[in-house]
């Protein structure tokens, strides 16, 4: 009998695809950070500016050869969001298996004050790559019922929450007005 109040370590095998990438320099290669991440760090080539509001689209030296039944996803980085109000627009942005580009990145600085200074080498987005299915559309006259039916953007409740935190006395003028 084993003692369940002792964690057990789950290590699962799984393959790792060998993606064929053209780099414009060693240094362009993107990487994992720890063990287990799901997206690779993209990074800049190039010094960059992104001024309060405005929008850059950043090379990445990094083209990529997808396999048939794959695609490739630019993701923001969390970090840069939360913490200089980075992010990138059209995310994710879509790398198709038949694309030989480079993948560029389309960044946004949130900030409506300051500006974000980037360095080449610096990690701007991450690139989550996937096994995708293709499917046939086939035209019906009325789809089969669910749950959650035909309610869109906000049918399950969190968009009233929120406006309740605008509406809610607690919130100062001074909070309100922040970009």
């Amino acid at each position: 009998m084993s003692d369940q109040s002792s964690a057990e370590l789950v290590t699962v095998e799984s393959e790792t695809l060998e993606l064929e990438t053209v780099l414009s320099v060693p240094e362009a290669l993107p990487a994992y950070a720890h063990p287990g991440d799901a997206g690779a760090d993209l990074t800049t080539r190039v010094d960059v500016v992104v001024g309060p509001g405005e929008r850059v689209n950043v090379p990445t030296g990094v083209s990529i050869a997808l396999p048939d039944g794959y695609a490739a996803f630019v993701v923001p980085r969390s970090g840069l969001a939360a913490k200089r109000g980075l992010t990138t627009l059209n995310a994710p942005g879509t790398v198709d298996a038949g694309y030989r580009g480079e993948i560029r990145v389309t960044l946004h600085n949130t900030d409506l004050r300051e500006a974000v200074e980037l360095q080449a080498g610096d990690r701007i987005a991450q690139l989550v790559v996937q096994k995708v299915e293709r499917v046939r559309f086939v035209p019906v006259q009325a789809l089969p019922e669910s749950v959650r039916g035909s309610g869109g953007h906000g049918s399950t409740g969190g968009s009233d929450a929120l406006q309740s935190l605008v509406t809610s006395p607690e919130i100062t003028t001074e909070q309100k007005e922040r970009p």
